[in-house]
């Protein structure tokens, strides 16, 4: 795993673990990672990480409504 160091300003008032929660939500959210890796960077567990995406707008069910589609018509 990479690391990472940014130089962020002192009136940003964000810690560490919100910062990575930040990041890891994001890249989740554009499906560059999975809910493991997200939790992982996030420094959490999985269920942990999936029980406060909510709090960052993002959903747990990261897929295109188009998937979605296709599988309840192939159910």
């Amino acid at each position: 795993m990479k690391t990472l160091t940014l130089n962020v300003p002192d009136s940003l008032d964000v810690d560490n673990r919100d910062l990575a929660m930040l990041v890891s939500t994001k890249l989740y959210e554009q499906g560059k990672l999975s809910l493991g890796q997200a939790a992982e960077v996030a420094g959490l567990t999985k269920r942990t990480f999936a029980e406060l995406l909510g709090s960052y707008g993002v959903s747990i069910f990261n897929f295109p409504a188009q998937d979605l589609s296709k599988d309840v018509a192939n159910a």
